[in-house]
């Protein structure tokens, strides 16, 4: 199976990097990514239907925020943090620790 389409370093741009941040469930699954490095789709801890969060990682890697690896039938997410860094310095961090914050 081949790699799912994800934007080259030079194509994110800050709109759509914004708006994948937008959403609490994007949040928690780029905070859950973060602390972990790596995981399966299904061992993310959000309360939505599958099909709802299929609709959510995509949003997450069409903005090129997450990198999705297939293996076998499944899918390992992590978060493109060293492309993130070179395009938008110090965003991810940022977003990371505002989220930290309100959730303390």
């Amino acid at each position: 199976m081949g790699e799912l389409d994800e934007p080259e370093v030079e194509r994110l741009v800050l709109p759509e990097v914004l708006h994948a941040f937008s959403d609490p469930t994007r949040l928690a699954v780029i905070t859950q990514l973060s602390d972990a490095g790596e995981m399966s789709c299904g061992n993310l801890a959000v309360s939505v239907a599958k099909s709802t969060l299929s609709q959510h990682l995509r949003v997450l890697r069409e903005a090129g925020v997450t990198h999705t690896r297939r293996d076998g039938n499944q899918r390992w997410l992590s978060v493109r943090r060293a492309d993130l860094d070179r395009r938008f310095p110090g965003l991810l961090d940022s977003i990371l620790g505002a989220v930290e914050r309100v959730n303390s």
